[in-house]
């Protein structure tokens, strides 16, 4: 572990979380009573193989749909009965998102990609261009921010969704499976540029993964087995 001391109250805090599914007449317990707490400046991998339920996960802490039994605090804020138009503004104040493909905006070049969700927030164009050239160059991109999704390799584009999530200077960050598409070299240079961003920011970050070797470079690992956590 190469993180600074983890002090503080949670950042997230889980309370038997559960989340079922209705599928041809039967009843499916994806979460059966997830419990977990997250400090601020943690970089925590959640386990577990395809299908085991993370993504599901991640979508409960990330406030992304509603559908869910338990607690969930995010930041000292009980969340579970927020309205739409509150969680929102929760999301956006505390959470970055990192996903298994990019999704970056194609008609956008890459300082674009990460200026926009700073001006959504309200960040001036000129700090928020400064703070996409900064975020982009710590990752290597500094000689290709003004080109668009498609001049940019898989771990470019990876890079590019990394400096997005990290845009708003977010307390917690969420992955799911950020390198999945990455081949092995690229994957683990970009997982390490990950890991150094976050925690120079100091972000929290939860990142979901059925990678052992990866997941072993994070401050702690967490399993997610028939529901639960181990």
């Amino acid at each position: 572990m190469n993180s600074p001391l983890i002090t503080g109250a949670p950042i997230v805090a889980l309370s038997d979380l559960k989340r079922s599914f209705e599928q041809g007449g039967q009843r499916i317990d994806v979460l059966r009573g997830v419990n977990l707490e997250i400090k601020p400046g943690e970089i925590v991998a959640l386990l577990g193989p395809s299908g085991s339920g993370k993504s599901t996960m991640l979508q409960a802490v990330g406030l992304l749909e509603g559908g869910f039994e338990g607690s969930i605090s995010i930041a000292g804020q009980k969340a579970e009965h927020l309205a739409g138009d509150e969680r929102t503004a929760l999301r956006r104040e505390h959470l970055g998102f990192v996903y298994q493909f990019h999704h970056l905006l194609p008609d956008f070049d890459a300082r674009e990609n990460v200026v926009m969700p700073q001006m959504i927030r309200g960040v001036a164009r000129n700090a928020a261009e400064e703070r996409a050239d900064s975020l982009l160059t710590s990752l290597g991109l500094g000689a290709r921010l003004t080109h668009r999704p498609s001049q940019l390799s898989g771990g470019e584009q990876q890079r590019v969704a990394v400096a997005r999530a990290l845009a708003n200077r977010p307390t917690l960050v969420l992955a799911d499976e950020p390198t999945g598409n990455l081949d092995e070299h690229t994957a683990d240079a970009v997982l390490a540029q990950f890991l150094a961003l976050v925690r120079g920011e100091g972000s929290a970050a939860l990142v979901a993964t059925h990678n052992e070797r990866l997941a072993a470079r994070m401050d702690r690992i967490v399993r997610l087995r028939e529901g639960v956590l181990i």
